[in-house]
């Protein structure tokens, strides 16, 4: 499942693009004049800028960003993905009907070094079910708390964009066990 957006090319002017409004009616504003996208030659496919111009109440041009990025989202079986707070729910939402592994840790746990590798060799065992690792680092703090975690390392399986099962520590066994009874259901 990919984000697809349809470009009007007959706005095309100077680099500048416009967005029909149906294909991101979230980050757009009523006027469809009004906004215009700058796609980036060389992120053409992956990426977009969208900026609106809009004038203050001391009368200078603003520029408002409305959306900051829009990107195709693949889902990959067989390796651990590393995500963030911007791509770890596209990717759950991706993963469809796959069980969903994330691996939540930080840079400074020990148990959470010695697990990793034995991590990865789940990914390559089961092609059907999609690993994802999240450093719970500053940065991605709020993702890590909505989502509960409270010790590292912590790993939450989902399916269908649910958590359904949490394994905390660095237990292996206990892991492929959650995995299994999730696919079972």
């Amino acid at each position: 499942m990919a984000t697809q957006l349809q470009i009007s090319s007959r706005f095309q002017q100077n680099g500048m693009m416009s967005l029909s409004s149906t294909s991101l009616s979230s980050c757009l504003s009523p006027k469809k004049s009004d906004v215009f996208f700058m796609i980036p030659k060389e992120r053409r496919e992956n990426g977009l800028v969208m900026k609106k111009n809009k004038k203050g109440i001391d009368g200078n041009e603003k520029k408002r960003l409305l959306c900051s990025k829009v990107e195709t989202v693949e889902v990959v079986v067989g390796e651990v993905t590393e995500v963030d707070k911007d791509t770890f729910w596209p990717l759950v939402n991706a993963a469809d009907d796959k069980i969903v592994v994330l691996d939540m840790y930080t840079q400074w746990c020990g148990p959470c070094k010695i697990i990793a590798p034995k991590f990865k060799e789940l990914a390559q065992k089961y092609s059907d079910v999609v690993f994802l690792k999240l450093d719970c680092n500053k940065d991605n703090k709020a993702l890590a708390k909505e989502l509960g975690i409270k010790v590292v390392p912590t790993f939450k399986i989902l399916k269908d964009g649910k958590i359904v099962s949490e394994v905390t520590g660095a237990k292996i066994e206990r892991i492929v066990s959650a995995i299994e009874d999730v696919r079972s259901t």
